[in-house]
């Protein structure tokens, strides 16, 4: 889950990559390191650390040459350390490496090359990457013993190359994201189009097992038979400025404020394009797979879709379906949700899906990125560039999507008629007012502070605000390291009850659905154990407010429509909750935006 990034072209590389490494940070921040050429030499720096830290200590503007890479490393093989820290050099200092991904045959080559007289100097499994390409360097073919030392590779990878005897970038993928971008005179390559953004639109997206050879201009050849590969150069939709923060203290505190505006130019999208508008009938079931918030997404789908079409829905986490032979065919819809388009399981899921001849739905935020290109249709969330770790606006678009596409198949399906879904709509639309209403409640910040000192806690909600709950749950662990526990309400006698103990925070979704008052008993039963409850209800809703510690409401909607209302509180409890406790919001301990290896 690092970030890499090349850059060759007539600016000084060194400030390219700097600004570069900073757009990437989100996919990794325990190190970091630009490696130039000029002069005839390598010229490196790297450390560990955030990027402006180390740039503070290190000034990777010092470095000159107009051609260098750039990497900010989230750990997998070795602690983090300068020694682990990228870029990796051969033993002979003429060749540079940064790579994203897991090189699982490492151990193996390590010990070959050691065996042959090379040296390491770190833990990881990339420095076999310089050193394997320095072996079969020998004849001055420097392209042959790149793909030459690619092909010994096991296991996912996304390389960028540097040698300082040749003015060349080189960059390969397997498994791994990697995309060039097409400026005037210029040329990027990275694991995330924001890297570059800001300079060029033009991106040409890698496939697997491709590598581009950068010169004056560039040549992509496959690296298992070393043809010549044709692609065309496509316009991304990314808006730079999206990527940027604001007034706001922290991505993710802009990113919540979002939403409202995400999820009406997601309705807006959807409906002026008719991009719903495809034969989807005759499907047995429908699949959904996903991890982690996409996942919960997935669950609130399986809601939508059965609950408005009778068609059976099953949910999987994508790691555990891509493992498990799923029994799938034809007849089968398969809908795979991922904000980034590049979740290392989420695309072993798909491709196991089209392998068994599932029709195959994405449901992404990146345009352009390796699950959108596999998918035979995608439905784009409008939620814009997502930088903080903790994901929230994507959540929401995902579910508008979900909301939709449910009101799609019931069309064709004939179970509603233009009217009825037209007053579905109607009442979709007056989300966005509804949402900025509960973001503009200043008591969910006080609660927060006053009550999530507890190391624990845990989120009920029934129905369609079960994985409601999971996501809040989540969201406090990721961002406050809290430990949370999310569960349908109605299983707090099943177990979950045994951690209730004095003032713990519990957080129950409390609005009036056929649930209600079974909900209300479990509320009763915490409090007779001494929790401290914090209930999400509907306005002026005084029985749940005399029995709860604490109430943060929301406005009244359609009951299949309350997940866009009711995780907004949650996603502020975890963002005041981490602030108190003086957490980095954007940047997680361990955390990292798109898991993509496994």
């Amino acid at each position: 889950m690092c970030g890499i990034i090349g850059y060759k072209g007539g600016k000084k590389s060194s400030a390219i990559l700097l600004e570069g490494i900073k757009n990437l940070e989100y996919r990794g921040y325990d190190s970091v390191g630009i490696a130039t050429i000029y002069d005839g030499k390598i010229e490196l720096k790297k450390d560990v650390g955030r990027v402006d830290e180390v740039n503070k200590k290190l000034n990777f503007l010092e470095l000159n040459g107009f051609i260098g890479i750039g990497h900010t490393r989230w750990s997998t093989h070795g602690k983090p350390s300068k020694e682990n820290a990228h870029p990796h050099i051969s033993n002979d200092y003429s060749i540079a490496v940064v790579h994203n991904g897991i090189i699982e045959n490492y151990n193996e080559l390590r010990k070959e090359l050691e065996n042959e007289g090379f040296k390491f100097k770190s833990e990881t499994d990339t420095e076999v990457i310089p050193l394997l390409i320095e072996k079969y360097n020998k004849k001055n073919d420097f392209e042959k013993a790149v793909i030459k030392a690619l092909r010994r590779l096991e296991g996912s990878f996304a390389v960028i190359i540097i040698n300082k005897d040749i003015d060349k970038l080189i960059a390969a993928r397997r498994f791994s994201p990697l995309m060039l971008g097409v400026g005037k005179d210029e040329f990027f390559i990275a694991s995330d189009s924001t890297a570059f953004i800001k300079h060029t639109n033009d991106i040409v997206f890698m496939e697997d097992d491709e590598m581009v050879i950068i010169d004056d201009g560039f040549k992509i050849v496959n690296i298992t038979d070393n043809k010549i590969i044709d692609k065309k150069i496509e316009h991304n939709r990314i808006n730079y400025y999206s990527a940027e923060k604001g007034n706001y203290r922290h991505f993710m505190l802009k990113e919540i404020h979002e939403q409202p505006r995400v999820v009406e130019n997601t309705i807006n999208y959807f409906i002026k394009n008719n991009s719903l508008l495809h034969n989807y009938k005759n499907f047995n079931r429908i699949l959904i797979v996903a991890c982690g918030t996409s996942y919960y997404a997935g669950l609130i789908g399986k809601f939508l879709i059965e609950s408005i079409v009778r068609i059976p829905v099953e949910v999987d986490y994508s790691s555990e379906f891509r493992y498990k032979d799923p029994i799938i065919n034809n007849t089968d819809l398969v809908i795979a949700i991922s904000q980034s388009g590049e979740t290392a399981d989420t695309i072993a899921a798909a491709k196991e899906a089209k392998n068994k001849k599932a029709k195959l739905i994405a449901i992404c935020n990146v345009f352009g990125s390796s699950l959108t290109r596999m998918a035979d249709t995608t439905l784009y969330t409008q939620a814009g560039t997502e930088i903080g770790v903790a994901s929230t606006k994507a959540f929401t678009s995902q579910l508008a999507v979900l909301y939709l596409f449910s009101l799609h198949l019931a069309k064709i399906n004939k179970l509603m008629n233009e009217k009825e879904i037209n007053k579905k709509i109607k009442l979709m639309k007056k989300l966005p007012l509804q949402m900025k209403k509960i973001l503009s409640n200043n008591k969910i910040k006080e609660i927060s502070e006053k009550n999530f000192l507890s190391n624990n806690s845990v989120f009920l909600g029934r129905g369609v605000n079960y994985p409601v709950a999971l996501e809040g749950a989540l969201k406090l662990k990721e961002i406050s390291y809290i430990h949370a526990e999310g569960s349908p309400a109605a299983e707090l006698k099943h177990g979950h009850i045994a951690l209730i103990e004095k003032d713990m925070p519990v957080v129950v979704i409390a609005v009036k659905d056929k649930t209600y008052y079974k909900i209300k008993s479990n509320i009763e039963e915490i409090k007779s154990r001494g929790g401290k409850i914090i209930s999400i209800v509907n306005e002026e809703d005084e029985e749940i407010e005399n029995i709860s510690d604490e109430v943060i409401e929301v406005p009244e909607t359609d009951l299949l429509l309350y997940p866009f209302l009711t995780v907004i509180p949650m996603q502020l409890i975890a963002y005041y909750t981490g602030l108190c406790r003086n957490c980095d919001i954007d940047k997680p301990r361990n955390l990292a935006k798109s898991v993509t290896v496994e």
